[in-house]
């Protein structure tokens, strides 16, 4: 798990188009890169939506948001689709940028141990450094905890 203060690693992935992204932290005042275990399941739709719901909240402050999933691009497209999300979903198969987040490795679900993408959320500021850093997250009112936690920064 990244902390606070800690440079981001960069991310270059394919969009849910299949067409390469690099998220440039500059192009935003602040960037939140969110990872979260499958698209299209219950929480992960919960926290995308969420997302979605508070998307005019992260426009207006210049937030741009980023999920990312080890799903393939293919099936990051309809999820997008379905509930209208504006935002970019990147795939990342191998779980490299995830590692690299701390935020993949292994897990257990019904009695079964396997590699996946932990649910955590990282707020970069526009040089890339973190400034806010989830573990864990809950997907319920996740996206408008982090609407308040980045108008406090600014306060």
């Amino acid at each position: 798990m990244l902390e606070p203060g800690e440079s981001a690693p960069p991310i270059t992935l394919s969009d849910q188009h299949g067409a390469t992204v690099t998220v440039d932290p500059a192009d935003a005042r602040y960037t939140v890169v969110y990872f979260y275990p499958r698209a299209d399941t219950p929480g992960c739709t919960a926290e995308a939506c969420g997302f979605r719901d508070e998307w005019e909240a992260f426009e207006g402050a210049d937030v741009a948001v980023v999920g990312i999933s080890d799903d393939p691009s293919e099936d990051l497209e309809p999820f997008a689709e379905t509930y209208n999300l504006p935002f970019t979903l990147l795939s990342d198969p191998d779980g490299e940028v995830a590692s690299a987040y701390g935020s993949y490795g292994e897990k257990q679900m019904f009695g079964n141990t396997f590699d996946g993408v932990f649910r955590n959320t990282y707020v970069l500021d526009d040089e890339g450094a973190v400034v806010l850093a989830y573990e864990g997250v809950s997907p319920e009112d996740h996206a408008a905890a982090i609407v308040e936690d980045i108008a406090a920064l600014d306060d």
